[in-house]
Parts: C-alpha cells; structure tokens; sequence
C-alpha cells in the first residue's frame, strides 16, 4: 500500500528471492545434466540481494523494499528512507491477516513461531536477530497509530526529503556496489555466488485475477508475510483412464504459516461450488491448511484500513 500511494515500484522478499533464485548457476549432475540451484547460502543471500538492488536502481527511479532485514540491504545505497513499524503482541494479532483467517492452533503460538522464524534467518543472514532502532530512520508504533496515519506520515517524510523527485541509480554508483559485493562474496569464498551476479535485473510485476487478491497480498506484504500467488494445483477428480477431471488451485499459500488461502468475492452460485472442492480437497488432502476468505472478508480489510471501495467489489 505504501509503493501505491508514493507510486512506486514494489520489491517483496518473496520477489528478492525469486530473482537471487533465477540468476544461480545450475549444478552439473552428471554428463549433459543440469539441475536446479541449491539454495542460497545465508552468507550470500545478502550479499546477493543488494546486487540486485542496485541493478533494480538502474531502471527505476523510486522502490519500496519489503522484506526481512530491508535496512541491511539499503544501508550502502543513496537516497535510502527506512521505515520500521513496531507494535505489541495485541495488535499483532488483531491485525495478522484482519484478526481472522488464522490456521487450527493457538494464535499467539503462530505469531511467535514466525517472530523466532524471522530472528533466526536474521541472525543467519546478518549475524544478527534484532535491529536497533538506530538502523532506521523513522520508527512507528501501531499502537498509537492506525495503518492510514502512519501512510500519511510515511508519504509526509518522503516528500520532505525529496526522494520521489530522485533520479534513477548512476550506473557509477551501482559499479561500486557490485563491487563491494563480489569483495565481500569473494572473502566469504563463495566465488560461484560471485558468478551469478546479474549485469541487469527485471522486475516482474505479479498479475491478479481480481483486485481483492491484490488488496491482501499488500497486507501480507505489509506484514512481512512471505505468500506464493497461486503456486499449487490439487487434483480432486479423475477419469477412468487416470487422467485428472477437477482441480482447485488455491490463491495464496503462506510457507511461514503452511496455510493456503482462498478469495472468493463471486455470487453465491459459485461459493457453493467453491465450497465443495474445498471440503473435497481437505477429504483427500487432510494434512493441508486452507481457509476460505468471503466476501464480507475482504470488504472487512477494506473497510479496516480504509482501501479504496472500488477493491472490495
């Protein structure tokens, strides 16, 4: 919502680490036979996300990071705002995923469990869990603030520093920090990591199929909610041949919850229809989370963070 408002270019974690993902070198398997990358080393992936960045500066004037350890990735590049937002474990939980939605199990349990989560891939990363309020340059607490305010606020601060009237990354100031990077790789010894480095990036924009789903990607992304926009196809029905009939492809699946999540804003009809493949799928598939998000849901999320009307239709 932040990159609608000071129209920007939007970068998520789970984008960052898709183009990490897409510029590693295949590993050779036998003759002839390449196979998927291995993961990214923790050491490397900040290394490798900066790269990126910067490669991103050179085609876009302005972007909004969103991702675990954001501060980290900026702190060398210029014209850099960074923003953290604070809040108690009562809001948090009000407010994941509109206070509803949430898998079986104890709600504070699963907050938890994605905090040590994100510590733990901090601390990995950047040898460190938490970041001191020193690291950024605005601190907002949503406790005293609700999401449009600390919008109006962000926006405010950005303008007065003129960061929206800032020019694209000068190709000098990104040679420098490519070059930083593959130091810092090469000292790691990760020279194969310093291969993948991209001469230029790309930056896809992930279509919708309808505005409710991109309402609550933002939220996710708002909270650092790592999600996958329809990732994953179930079979529920099959011919007599084998040959798969029916199918029902989640919206969204969120790895730090193991949840899938559907959207359904279409005429009762069809939520009758969606509904079954539901409970066909949890028949089949018992040991997947899904939940169902109806339409006075998402007019919900509009309503609570006063998103335009036209998204809750």
């Amino acid at each position: 919502m932040a990159a609608q408002r000071l129209n920007c270019e939007l970068v998520t974690g789970s984008a960052l680490n898709k183009l990490i993902a897409g510029q590693l070198p295949g590993e050779r398997v036998g003759r002839g036979t390449i196979c998927a990358p291995k993961a990214v080393p923790d050491r490397a992936w900040g290394p490798l996300a900066t790269s990126i960045l910067a490669g991103l500066g050179l085609d876009h004037r302005n972007l909004v990071l969103c991702c675990l350890g954001a501060e980290m990735l900026v702190a060398d590049l210029p014209a850099a705002f960074r923003l953290h937002v604070v809040a108690p474990e009562s809001v948090r939980l009000a407010n994941l995923i509109a206070g509803r939605g949430l898998p079986r199990g104890d709600p504070k349990m699963l907050l938890r469990k994605m905090a040590d989560g994100q510590a733990l891939a901090r601390k990995r990363r950047f040898g460190q869990k938490i970041a001191p309020a020193t690291s950024f340059d605005m601190v907002l607490n949503a406790h005293a603030m609700g999401l449009p305010e600390m919008l109006d606020v962000l926006v405010c601060a950005v303008q007065s520093r003129g960061l929206l009237e800032a020019e694209p990354l000068p190709a000098a100031e990104a040679e420098r920090v490519q070059l930083q990077v593959r130091r810092q790789l090469t000292r790691c010894g990760l020279d194969r990591a310093v291969e993948a480095l991209p001469d230029t990036v790309r930056l896809e924009r992930q279509s919708f199929g309808h505005p409710s789903e991109e309402v609550f990607a933002n939220l996710l992304d708002f909270y650092r909610i790592a999600w996958d926009y329809e990732p994953r196809s179930f079979p529920l029905q099959w011919d007599k041949d084998g040959k798969v009939c029916e199918a029902f492809t989640p919206d969204f699946y969120l790895p730090d919850l193991d949840l899938y999540v559907e959207l359904t804003t279409m005429k009762q009809a069809n939520v009758t229809k969606k509904n079954r493949k539901i409970r066909l799928l949890r028949a089949i598939y018992p040991h997947v989370n899904i939940q169902i998000f109806y339409q006075k849901d998402v007019h919900d999320l509009v309503m609570k963070y006063r998103l335009p009307d036209q998204l809750a239709r």
